[in-house]
């Protein structure tokens, strides 16, 4: 597959790293800082192309993957649907739900596929844990949380741009907890109640939310709590806590660290106890779950088919989020 990027800020670059390690070569990129795009371009081997549109029309690209921040989606999108381009977007899918429902119609109008990037997805953790509640192994499912207790420096937030709600669509709900929301909406279902209360800008001068508490009851019948937050130092590896009344397993970071399952008989967990995890650093991430993420769209292009992470799922992440937002609004007003 011969990829266009656009974008050429940190994240691209475990993009590309990916990428070379599978063997899709990226022809074409961009960004809206010339000298960004080019020093890429130089790293990467690709052609550089002064605009977004250039990429989206390359003739030799078949997917074009969006690095941007969060309120650039719908523009490429647009252009890949008007060109026929497949597209993959950075998570969260957009800054908000009516925009993430306009891709996916946008998408779907076109015949395009739509993907979102959610590479924890692609973990050997949640993989065994989707396998094993399909299977039973854990019994009917009562309590699924998430904590995402991270740090962020003053440095990070530096740009104005960062944690605002015109570019970015929030804090760190929607930044960094999106991962492990759309992991819990995978392993655990839809979502029908929400309370919420948060901090905006608890330590950090950001006019989002650094500080976050939501209660869910999903419509399983299953309770569960999301904690996010990016001022808790020194910042501690994020958990998904699944529990059932068979037992509980625990993904520690991007590790299954716990499985307490009684009278399991079924396939060994693959339990670990050194973890990956962007906790303090954005990018002590793995690579290997994009690599698997991005064999996935190939194979979906290839064979006509949905990713496993399509943009509905991505959608239904921002749904969440959403909600928690508005009933934060509603607590501070009541």
């Amino acid at each position: 597959m011969r990829v266009g990027i656009i974008g050429a800020g940190a994240i691209s670059h475990k993009h590309a790293l990916a990428y070379r390690n599978i063997g899709f070569p990226i022809t074409v990129c961009t960004d809206i800082n010339p000298e960004s795009g080019r020093n890429f371009a130089a790293q990467y081997g690709a052609q550089f192309a002064p605009t977004y549109e250039e990429v989206c029309r390359h003739p030799e690209v078949d997917y074009v993957d969006v690095c941007t921040f969060p309120d650039f989606r719908l523009q490429p999108l647009k252009e890949c649907a008007e060109s026929g381009k497949h597209i993959q977007v950075q998570k969260p899918i957009s800054t908000n739900l009516a925009t993430a429902n306009e891709m996916v119609e946008t998408a779907r109008a076109a015949g395009i596929l739509l993907s979102v990037v959610s590479q924890h997805r692609f973990d050997d953790s949640s993989m065994f844990l989707k396998s094993a509640i399909d299977e039973g192994r854990l019994g009917r499912l009562i309590q699924c949380d998430a904590y995402v207790k991270w740090f962020r420096s003053a440095e990070y937030y530096g740009r104005p741009i960062k944690g605002s709600w015109a570019v970015e669509g929030g804090g760190a709900l929607m930044n960094q907890a999106i991962h492990q929301i759309d992991i819990l909406r995978w392993l655990a279902g839809p979502v029908d109640t929400v309370r919420a209360m948060w901090q905006l800008g608890a330590l950090h001068r950001i006019e989002s939310e650094d500080v976050v508490n939501a209660l869910l009851k999903y419509r399983s019948g299953a309770t569960g709590v999301i904690q996010a937050s990016t001022a808790i130092w020194p910042g501690y590896s994020e958990r998904v806590e699944i529990h059932g009344t068979r037992g509980t397993a625990i993904i520690t970071g991007d590790k299954l660290t716990t499985w307490d399952v009684r009278d399991d008989e079924g396939e060994p967990p693959p339990l670990a106890k050194d973890v990956a995890s962007g906790a303090s650093d954005p990018m002590a991430i793995s690579l290997e779950p994009f690599e698997r993420q991005f064999l996935d769209f190939a194979d979906a292009i290839k064979h006509k088919r949905k990713p496993l992470v399509a943009g509905e799922e991505g959608r239904d992440a921002v749904e969440i989020v959403e909600r928690i937002y508005n009933d934060c609004r509603a607590t501070q007003t009541r």
